[in-house]
């Protein structure tokens, strides 16, 4: 029996004029401009309501929706966000059918979860890794537990486990988190000792204020 996905609705309408100046009067009428394609069928252009669709977006930029395009329900992934580079509101997306049970490949951020050893920090070297998985079950995260991992631990790909029914298409040996421990140079305590230094003789300047009695 097919999957029936648990996704959220967006109400869409057709668009019909096009351009920047319909795409501005698109999202003065609350609306953000979409296109839905794939599977072989010719694009629609529609318009769907921009506070639902913040709020549906805002954490997952992988989100499978169901669209409600005048009636007709259609399945989607999220494939391309615009936006506004100064405000970061939504100015376009782009939507791709999927189909219950499809697999596809998306990118999906990287996620550390625990603090490694007392006295160590953690870098990742890898945002995002690239997973193919069935479309209605896209992590929102991939998940790397470095609870209590030492100096010089390295994670990666091949280390991490995969969700459930997915491939982590990235290299098995890139390394995605590095534990180590920060090392203070002589540089940097040349600096302390100065900076401690100058402190002192500048209060030593100062010296106790005066006196203003008559």
């Amino acid at each position: 029996m097919a999957e029936t996905p648990d996704t959220p609705t967006l109400t869409a309408q057709v668009r019909t004029e096009f351009g920047k100046g319909a795409a501005r009067r698109t999202r003065r009428a609350n609306q953000i401009p979409a296109v839905l394609y794939g599977h072989g069928e010719a694009p629609k252009h529609l318009a769907v309501p921009s506070h639902d669709t913040f709020l549906v977006l805002k954490d997952n930029p992988n989100a499978v929706i169901t669209l409600d395009v005048e009636g007709e329900q259609q399945m989607a992934l999220t494939k391309h966000i615009q936006r506004d580079p100064v405000r970061r509101t939504i100015e376009h997306v782009d939507f791709v059918i999927v189909r219950a049970g499809e697999k596809v490949t998306v990118d999906v951020p990287v996620h550390v979860v625990g603090e490694s050893a007392p006295g160590t920090i953690h870098q990742i070297e890898i945002m995002t890794l690239t997973v193919t998985v069935p479309a209605t079950r896209i992590p929102e995260t991939i998940d790397i537990d470095i609870e209590g991992l030492e100096d010089g631990t390295v994670v990666r790909v091949r280390d991490i486990p995969r969700p459930e029914d997915a491939t982590i298409e990235d290299d098995p040996e890139h390394e995605v988190v590095v534990i180590s421990t920060p090392r203070v140079s002589a540089d940097d305590l040349a600096a302390d000792e100065a900076s401690a230094e100058a402190g002192a003789a500048a209060g030593a300047e100062g010296g106790a204020p005066e006196s203003t009695e008559g």
